[in-house]
């Protein structure tokens, strides 16, 4: 004999076959029904009140990032279903999977302009994977089940469930089956053998071959694969900022982070290569800088799930259509053992190395204003680089991804492709409740800060032991570097006026201190790790502070400024 459910318990039973054990969210008139549900299972599922649902998608987006689980995330209609489009979008430019649930109004009043009624559906399908709502409480086990599977296959990405309200009510027989297929959408396409030994050819006749690391190895899991097939061949890796922890810091083939604020070798290096195997990663701009000069004596590998990226941004010569792991399994046995000393030894050359973004002044300072470099590499050096690095965007970003240190993989938390001020806070929530037992160290601006501050609440009620290390320095300090270089110091709405951070830490119950002087900043960073709990560190920082190197917006890859007026000489 069936059983009879209402759809709003449906909704959680469903979760809970997904083996989803933690959900964010923030209840509301719509969504109501299902919160009444949710009370009966507490002890199968952990549902995270944040203090605004911007909060709950980059929670879940941190949830999903760390632990490779799809972020689940409830809230009601109207203006907290408008309130997730900043994260709906951010999870599907860094292809993070998300299911997200929103309330709505009752089937009978959509189109009416009922209170709280939007159209949820045609403002999510631009910036999701897949977008539906639930009129009819029987079609909540198929529509949960295909959003899961949606979600977390292929090129993985955010879904919508917009529920109404009287689905929510209704009965409906209790039956579930995960989703295992869709007609017409094929996530794990097999690699074409042919493809295989065309690359492998490829990479055996390079003499300057290199490899770019993005998101994709992490998604995939390739980070073995990755190092193997690296070692195999001899080549050099570089990393995206999605990609950065997808091959250990001191790995010897490792050369460091691409891009903008990248490092000096592989960027300039890109426009050397003969052959570059781009695996996982989608060419963005920040990354090729001017494409019409990107990599001109190079031929270009891409391998990617998502057949849309291929030549998208740049020329590509041959591709593998595959998830990065299979790929690069398939693709080890077909290359020859090879090295390339002279190429590496061009990474490393003491001019790139000992130039590169000012480190040595950076980390050894012995007087004035302390700089972000420095405080970041303490943490880093104290957590024994084993720590998770969540940052906010902006300066701090740039500079905690340049000079933190990964060992393992999925250490890296940040906003790539939108690049979400906000982002940081809730974030580093959602990653610490998915990894309890690693160290989860937040790196902010006093900007970035102040637009999710209000998540410190979900700290405090959660007892989350986050370690947030707050870059102040009463700027906007990234635009406030592009005023500077571009805009002739005309520093228009950068300067901020802050309150006392600490005391606001410590309203919420959460350990604070202020250093204002390096002689302290050892000591205080031991505090805050030792420190059993939520602890923040708000350090002063030199408000001229920079992040260099930069290749200009628009400029070529290897068109590089060392400071506010050296420019790197190619030699």
């Amino acid at each position: 004999m069936s059983e009879k459910i209402t759809g709003a318990e449906a909704l959680v039973r469903a979760l809970i076959a997904e083996d989803v054990d933690t959900v964010f969210g923030y209840p509301g008139g719509y969504i109501i029904p299902v919160y009444d549900r949710l009370y009966d299972y507490t002890d199968q599922l952990r549902h995270i009140l944040v203090r605004h649902e911007q909060g709950a998608t980059h929670a879940a987006q941190g949830y999903a990032r760390v632990s490779g689980r799809t972020g689940v995330v409830i809230a009601t209609s109207g203006p907290a279903a408008t309130n997730l489009v900043t994260g709906l979008s951010d999870a599907m430019m860094d292809s993070t999977p998300m299911v997200v649930i929103t309330g709505q109004a009752p089937a009978g009043m959509l189109g009416t302009d009922s209170f709280q009624e939007t159209d949820v559906i045609g403002i999510t399908q631009p910036v999701t994977k897949w977008s539906y709502q639930i009129r009819r409480a029987e079609d909540v086990p198929w529509a949960v089940a295909r959003a899961f599977y949606i979600a977390s296959t292929g090129r993985p990405g955010p879904v919508v469930l917009d529920f109404a309200k009287d689905a929510q009510t209704a009965l409906l027989d209790w039956k579930y089956e995960k989703c295992r297929y869709i007609r017409s959408y094929h996530p794990y396409p097999a690699p074409d053998p042919d493809d295989l030994a065309s690359v492998a050819a490829m990479i055996d006749a390079s003499s300057r071959p290199m490899i770019l690391a993005g998101h994709g190895v992490m998604i995939s899991g390739a980070e073995k694969e990755l190092a193997a097939l690296a070692e195999k061949a001899g080549i050099p890796v570089a990393a995206t900022l999605l990609g950065l922890s997808s091959i250990p810091s001191d790995h010897p083939l490792y050369k460091g982070m691409l891009g903008m604020h990248g490092n000096i070798g592989p960027n300039v290096n890109t426009n050397r290569a003969d052959l570059l195997i781009a695996v996982g990663m989608r060419f963005d701009d920040r990354v090729t800088g001017d494409v019409a000069h990107y990599a001109p004596e190079a031929r270009i590998v891409h391998i990617d799930i998502d057949a849309s990226e291929f030549g998208k941004n740049v020329h590509t010569d041959a591709t593998i259509h595959a998830d990065a792991r299979e790929a690069l399994a398939a693709l080890l046995p077909l290359v020859a053992e090879k090295s390339h000393p002279e190429w590496l030894a061009e990474f490393d050359r003491p001019e790139r190395v000992e130039r590169d973004a000012v480190m040595d002044v950076e980390l050894h300072r012995t007087s004035g204003p302390m700089t972000m470099g420095e405080v970041v590499a303490a943490v880093s050096e104290a957590t024994g680089h084993r720590g998770v690095l969540v940052t906010d965007v902006g300066q701090n970003q740039m500079m905690s991804a340049r000079y933190f240190r990964y060992t393992d993989p999925r250490s890296i938390i940040t906003s790539g492709g939108l690049g979400t001020m906000g982002f940081g806070l809730p974030a580093a929530i959602g990653a610490k409740l998915a990894a309890p037992e690693r160290t989860v160290t937040f790196f902010t601006g006093d900007g970035g800060l102040q637009m999710t501050i209000q998540e410190l609440g979900t700290i405090m009620q959660y007892g989350v032991g986050v370690k947030i290390i707050l870059l102040n320095n009463d700027f906007l300090g990234n635009v406030r570097q592009w005023q500077e270089l571009f805009f002739k110091s005309r520093f228009s709405q950068t300067p901020m006026v802050n309150p006392d951070f600490v005391k606001i830490a410590s309203a919420y119950g959460i350990s604070a201190e202020r250093v204002s002087d390096r002689s302290e900043l050892g000591a205080a960073v031991d505090r805050m790790l030792a420190h059993d709990g939520a602890y923040l560190l708000d350090v002063a920082i030199d408000p001229t502070d920079m992040v260099f190197p930069m290749t200009p917006a628009g400029a070529h890859v290897d068109d590089i400024m060392l400071s506010r007026t050296e420019k790197y000489q190619l030699k």
